[in-house]
């Protein structure tokens, strides 16, 4: 059987990074996070990168990282704007099975709390409610 990697897609707060460990435990598989990998690649925060150089930058680090995953038997959490590049969304679905975390707006809130230090890939004049209603599309069409 050929070896399978799950991709983790979803909002912020979706539950990508603490699902993921514990899916990756039982299956014993590795675990990727690719928020993790940004911030490693770069030596700055999510939300440094935002402030410093703007969300469309952090939108291209994350897809390029995301391109350039070689790995097998991994679960791979996803940064919350992996969705908007075409290319990173075809590669993780020719290398994985992409499960998207679904959750509600209300849930998103509660669970994100403070967002202002949060470095989401968002243009500061998007709400946080457009910017769930924006992905959430994406995040269907994929499904």
């Amino acid at each position: 059987m050929k070896p399978m990697n799950v991709s983790l897609i979803g909002m912020p707060s979706s539950g990508k990074s603490s699902v993921g460990v514990i899916l990756a435990k039982v299956m014993a598989y590795d675990f990727v996070d690719t928020d993790i990998l940004v911030q490693n690649r770069t030596g700055l925060t999510l939300q440094e990168i935002v402030d410093h150089f703007g969300y469309l930058r952090l939108r291209q680090i994350e897809a390029d990282l995301v391109l350039a995953l070689n790995c097998e038997n991994t679960v791979i959490s996803t940064g919350g704007s992996v969705v908007y590049s075409d290319v990173a969304m075809r590669h993780l679905k020719a290398i994985s099975k992409v499960v998207y975390l679904k959750i509600s707006f209300d849930e998103m809130l509660k669970r994100l709390g403070d967002y202002s230090k949060r470095g989401l890939a968002k243009p500061k004049e998007q709400t946080i409610e457009e910017l769930y209603k924006e992905r959430s599309e994406l995040y269907e069409k994929i499904r």
